[in-house]
Parts: C-alpha cells; sequence; structure tokens
C-alpha cells in the first residue's frame, strides 16, 4: 500500500483529491502541510456532500475537511487495530509524533506480526540422595544390580540460551564468575581452562549455530548435591527446546552422563542425572541392558512430615567427587567392599518401603546405617572433621544421617524427631554450621522458550 496515495496538499483542489481518492480506492485522503504533518481528513462522503452544497471541483479541498479525526500512534497495538476495525472504523492512519503518516491501516493491511528474539530457559533441580550409593557405578552393576533411593530439592541450576546469528559462542556463569568467548565451535571445545563440564556437555550436544549462554545456580559447587549433572541437565534441557525431535528424559540423562563421564572423564555414577532431569522421589535401579526409574507415590502427608524432620546441613568442605570415586573403584576391587555396596543396595530396598508405609523413625535409623555402610567404602569418604559433625549431631537429638554425594565433604543430611529439632539446629548454630531450609521438588528439568 502506497502512502503516497493517501497524502495531499489542503491547497490542493477537490478535483485533485478525487483523483487521489481514486487511486488509492478507499474512498479517503489526508490533507496535510508542507511541513508533512497531517492536520485533516475529508472521505469521497464529505467531498459529494461539499459539492451538492456548492462546492466546485477547483474549489480547495480544505473547504471540506475534517479537522477532528481518529488517528492512532506507532506504538498502538494490533489487538487494539483489529477491534477498531472490527467495530465500525474501515481506514485508521498511523501518526508518529511529529503528526507524519507512517501507515495506513485497513482489514486488508493489519500490521505482521513479526518474529522476535526467542530465547530458552530452564532450571534443573539437585537431589538428596537416601542410600544405595556406590550401586550407581557402572563397574559395580556390570555383574549384578544397583539401586538408589533420592527425590529432588528446592535448589536449581538455572540457564538462558540465545541463538546468534554468526557462529560465535559466548558463555557466562556465575557459579566460575568466568566468561568464555569463542570465534566458533572448534575454538570454544579447544579451550583450556575451568570450563571443562560445559565444554563437554556443548560437544556432546554439537551444535551448528552459534548462541550466548547464561548459567547460574542456587547452590555452592562440590556440595555433595549432584550439581554437575545438574548443570549439564539445565544446559541440555536450553538446546532441547531449539531442536524438531526432542529427546526424551532417558535420552538427555544418558547425554548429561556422556558429557561428564566420557567427554569430561570424571569419575562418577548415573543416579544424579536421572534424578535431576526426571525429578520427584524415586527408586532407580540400574543393569547394564537398562536404568528403570520408578517414581514413589508417597501420601503427602509423609513427605510434609519428612520435610520437617530432615536438616541439610552445610560443611562448609568441598569434595572432589572424581577423585573419590576412583579410589572407590580401586577399593571396589576387594570383595568386602563389595559386599558393602550390596548391604548398601538391599538398605535401599528397605529404606523405599519404610518411606511407602510412612516409617519415618525406622527411616531415619535405616539413614545412620547406610551412612555406616557408606564411610566404610573408601578412606575418602569421611575424615575426623566430618566424623565429629555427625557424632556430635547424634548427641543432640538426630536419630540418624548421612553425608551427601561422593563424600569428603558438601552436605550432611540429618534425620530428627520433631521433639529434637530445636536442640539440634540450636547446636548447629552454636557450631558455626549452615542448616539450608528446602523443600521437596516434585518435578525434574523444565525447559520453556519466552519472546523479547
Amino acid at each position: 500500500m502506497k502512502i503516497k496515495h493517501f497524502l495531499i496538499d489542503g491547497n490542493s483542489s477537490i478535483k485533485d483529491a478525487l483523483t487521489k481518492i481514486d487511486q488509492n480506492s478507499f474512498g479517503i485522503i489526508f490533507s496535510k502541510k508542507k511541513s508533512g504533518e497531517v492536520y485533516g481528513v475529508a472521505t469521497d462522503g464529505d467531498i459529494r456532500r461539499s459539492l451538492i452544497a456548492g462546492l466546485g471541483l477547483d474549489d480547495k479541498l480544505d473547504e471540506c475537511i475534517n479537522k477532528k479525526f481518529y488517528w492512532e500512534n506507532e506504538n498502538v497495538s494490533r489487538e487494539s487495530l483489529i477491534k477498531k476495525l472490527d467495530h465500525k472504523i474501515k481506514v485508521i492512519p498511523i501518526l508518529d509524533s511529529k503528526m507524519h503518516l507512517i501507515d495506513v491501516i485497513t482489514k486488508e493491511n493489519l500490521p505482521e506480526i513479526l518474529e522476535r528474539p526467542v530465547y530458552a530457559r530452564s532450571k534443573s533441580p539437585v537431589r538428596i540422595s537416601f542410600g544405595g550409593g556406590g550401586s550407581d557405578l557402572t563397574h559395580y552393576f556390570s555383574n549384578g544390580i544397583g539401586a538408589v533411593i533420592n527425590a529432588t530439592v528446592s535448589f536449581y541450576s538455572h540457564a538462558t540460551l540465545h541463538i546468534r546469528t554468526d557462529a560465535k559462542i559466548v558463555i557466562h556463569s556465575l557459579d566460575l564468575k568466568a566468561t568464555l568467548n569463542a570465534d566458533n565451535l572448534e575454538d570454544c571445545l579447544n579451550m583450556k581452562g575451568e570450563f571443562g563440564l560445559i565444554q563437554a556437555v556443548i560437544k556432546t550436544i554439537n551444535p551448528d549455530f552459534g548462541f550466548e549462554l547464561d548459567l547460574h545456580s542456587d547452590f555452592p559447587m562440590s556440595s555433595g548435591l549432584g550439581g554437575s549433572a545438574v548443570v549439564a541437565a539445565a544446559i541440555l534441557g536450553c538446546f532441547n527446546q531449539f531442536r524438531k525431535d526432542q529427546w526424551s528424559l532417558h535420552e538427555l540423562s544418558e547425554l548429561a552422563y556422556q558429557a561428564e563421564r566420557l567427554y569430561q572423564g570424571v569419575e562418577g555414577g548415573w543416579q544424579d542425572q536421572y534424578a535431576t532431569i526426571f525429578g520427584g522421589f524415586n527408586f532407580i535401579e540400574f543393569k547394564m541392558d537398562q536404568n528403570i526409574v520408578h517414581p514413589l507415590r508417597i501420601p503427602q502427608e509423609i513427605l510434609l512430615e519428612l520435610e520437617e524432620s530432615l536438616i541439610l546441613c552445610n560443611t562448609g568442605v568441598q569434595h572432589n567427587s572424581g577423585n573419590i570415586h576412583k579410589d572407590q573403584r580401586n577399593e571396589m576391587r576387594r570383595k568386602d567392599k563389595q559386599k558393602l555396596v550390596q548391604k548398601n543396595v538391599d538398605l535401599c530396598y528397605k529404606l523405599r518401603n519404610q518411606l511407602l508405609r510412612g516409617s519415618l523413625m525406622e527411616f531415619g535409623k535405616s539413614l545412620d546405617s547406610a551412612w555406616t555402610f557408606k564411610r566404610d567404602l573408601s578412606n575418602e569418604i569421611s575424615n575426623p572433621y566430618l566424623d565429629d559433625i555427625y557424632n556430635k549431631a547424634l548427641d543432640n537429638g538426630a536419630i540418624g544421617g548421612k553425608l551427601l554425594g561422593a563424600g569428603g565433604g558438601g552436605f550432611f543430611l540429618f534425620f530428627v524427631p520433631p521433639s529434637s529439632k530445636h536442640l539440634l539446629l540450636s547446636h548447629l548454630e552454636k557450631e558455626g554450621l549452615q542448616a539450608s531450609p528446602f523443600r521437596f521438588e516434585s518435578e525434574g528439568l523444565k525447559s520453556w522458550k519466552v519472546r523479547l
């Protein structure tokens, strides 16, 4: 639609105005000053009535224009325009701040809905593990069955992804307090530094486009909450939003494992990836042919009571799960260590049943057994400082608990009866240990798109 066919100088003749109206075919013309400012409108009906009243074709258009006319500015919403056209208005002039005509809206000429920049966002929760640790290592269940029980809680890794129009890659990590800038994928993957996990995930995805990726987490690094898997899941969730054939939950879990274990080369088990991606309370069995995730249907009142009975305590000590798992792999050659893991697996089934039946006091005592089995798997799992934290917690009301993750530091999880919770919290505060409130998270990885 040509705007010039709708504009005419107010000093022009009525005949010239009718010629313009004939050109635009909408029965309307807008009069403007020499500066381009639109100040009036005339329809073919206005002109016809003026001619009947005695004006001639050579008279000025100004004699029959309407200076009180309806118009909209350039920021008007498309929805508002549709409603106006649907009501009684046939032609809507769009004027800028200087009253210059920039568009003419009709039913046949509505503004397009333009594609805006699209961002993918995701969040994935951490897990707390109750039992079965060590049995999710491939070198253990290669000759048997592993089993763990865990639940996701309300601490997350967050990711935001924007696709660029060039091949450049920019990754911002608040956790690392660093930024990676690369001209292309190859440069990104070859860079040395602290982005090893993120680079391994990018290598697994192998994107054929440039992008900007922002990452941050609600929890400290090396905390024993499965944080590496959570970060990997959040990244995968964002990229999955731009796939036509989206990865399933099992495929996402496998990709996260592939990135951290095969590409980054960090020793560890399988449960963290499945826990964060599937979410909720899960009993997970590990076999060489397939891993099976069994969601646990625990009554709400039991979940609420369990939530109130558990205390998450930060030891303030970072750990290296890869080193601990490496030591565990060596130790696993011993038959006595294999038997310990088997006891942990057997206990895992017991923990599952206690949860489902609501036997929470027995569940708390079983956590103590799980810790006893776990700490004997490797000399790297505990130390005198961590043992002292645990033993003093038992002296101040806890009836069980365990160090989360591979061990060596991170978070303790304590189970405490209602009558002793205040005592234990007071003790931890006196010891300078931070108790972190949490809630169970019933969902795992979430990802979505947003238009700006």
